[in-house]
């Protein structure tokens, strides 16, 4: 994948990366190792039940990331801030392409790059013109 733009809707269980243009959009899914989808609760034990950022996961995430310019990051939970994280310790060239880290809810892929693209058109709309 290699387009400018970029966004990762992530969770602890999966990445659904979607690298686009106004008339194009490649994606993909990074699945978390070991993960299930399905949290689950004992009795007795303190804590959410959530797994805390996986590093060989959010290192998935980054490769599928790559060529990308600007990357918005979305997720309903705590793993997208600790992929901003993460990312910012262990990859400063792609923290530098971050440029929002936002919480959204569960969303379509479709939802998602229309997001994207929203984001995209109004951020670019107020930058500085060169020329």
């Amino acid at each position: 994948m290699s387009h400018y733009h970029a966004v990762v809707w992530l969770d602890h269980a999966q990445a659904k990366v979607f690298q686009f243009n106004p008339s194009d959009v490649e994606a993909k899914v990074v699945h978390a190792p070991g993960q299930q989808g399905h949290i689950h609760h004992k009795a007795g034990v303190t804590g959410s039940g959530h797994s805390h950022g996986d590093p060989v996961f959010f290192k998935s995430v980054e490769a599928a990331l790559s060529g990308a310019s600007e990357v918005l990051v979305l997720g309903p939970g705590a793993a997208k801030q600790e992929f901003a994280s993460h990312v910012e310790k262990h990859a400063k060239p792609l923290a530098k392409k971050i440029a929002a880290v936002e919480t959204v809810d569960h969303l379509t892929d479709n939802q998602i790059v229309a997001h994207a693209r929203a984001y995209f058109d109004r951020t670019d709309r107020m930058r500085p013109q060169k020329g």
